[in-house]
């Protein structure tokens, strides 16, 4: 029996403890919240609990869009957590606020404006054990660039062809020119390339993840999480790379082709970029 309850069942009690716990930052985005729920209603395993912090003017648990996939989800037997958390201290702090309220072995910082094809989190959640790694995600896809190949920017890419390993990236490296991977739709085209191992999933090798990325809670924990955040300026981004960068250089961490993962390609609620995070967190 999948871990998703069906309307048959929809009066079944919650799973009291989860595998994985959803982390979602929000702020002004009602609509693609909703988008981003009706994603993760469309998940069967494994089991998951919500965790939505809200940095909204007005709350976003009173947006009847939102609120009725929040329903839909608590009936599927997913425990769902709108917590309102003001005044904004800065998406580092935001992410840390989650952070301290997950318990689950397996923890997924999903963005709002992410929705995630079905079958995504069990992927996921099958890479993250497999891999016996610190992180592992599926980087955004701009579905509006199908049409736009850049096979210029696809040379960075390579697999894992062993254990996936501890890494140090910065600027300046060559695993740092790993970024441009996850430009525009550039993975559908490389993925579109590769002969797929049976499992239907492929590791590589990343600079980072934005909007999708899961973590062993241990691994995150030990590598500080968003803590350094009373380091940075209310107006920062990045916070995530440094998040990441520190449990890749402890535990490792690898991309995974297909990504479900597709952008909703709204405007950034992120309007001030005043500071880059690892500039400030990283002197080495």
């Amino acid at each position: 029996m999948v871990s998703r309850a069906s309307a048959i069942d929809w009066t079944r009690p919650p799973l009291v403890h989860p595998a994985m716990d959803v982390l979602v930052p929000t702020a002004d985005r009602a609509a693609e919240l909703a988008v981003t729920l009706a994603g993760l209603a469309a998940q069967d395993d494994p089991a998951f609990r919500v965790v939505i912090s809200d940095q909204s003017p007005a709350p976003v648990a009173e947006v009847p869009a939102v609120r009725a996939m929040v329903r839909v989800l608590r009936a599927q037997g997913r425990v769902v957590q709108i917590i309102r958390h003001l005044p904004r201290r800065g998406m580092a702090e935001q992410r840390q606020f989650l952070f301290e309220r997950s318990s689950a072995p397996a923890v997924l910082f999903l963005d709002d404006d992410v929705w995630l094809e079905p079958g995504t989190l069990a992927t996921m959640q099958r890479a993250l054990d497999e891999l016996d790694c610190g992180l592992v995600g599926m980087a955004v896809q701009g579905l509006s660039y199908l049409q736009d190949r850049r096979p210029d920017e696809w040379a960075p890419f390579m697999a894992w062809t062993g254990p996936v390993a501890p890494e140090r990236v910065r600027r300046g490296t060559n695993a740092h020119e790993r970024w441009m991977l996850h430009n525009a739709a550039n993975l559908v085209h490389i993925a579109a390339g590769l002969d797929l191992p049976a499992r239907g999933w492929l590791a590589y090798h990343v600079a980072w993840i934005g909007g999708c990325v899961l973590y062993r809670r241990e691994s995150l924990a030990e590598a500080g999480a968003f803590s350094f955040w009373d380091r940075l300026p209310v107006d920062h981004v990045g916070e995530d790379v440094v998040a990441q960068w520190q449990v890749m250089q402890r535990h490792g961490g690898a991309g995974i082709l297909p990504s479900g993962a597709v952008h909703l390609e709204a405007p950034t609620t992120l309007t001030q970029r005043r500071v880059d995070a690892p500039d400030v967190i990283f002197d080495d």
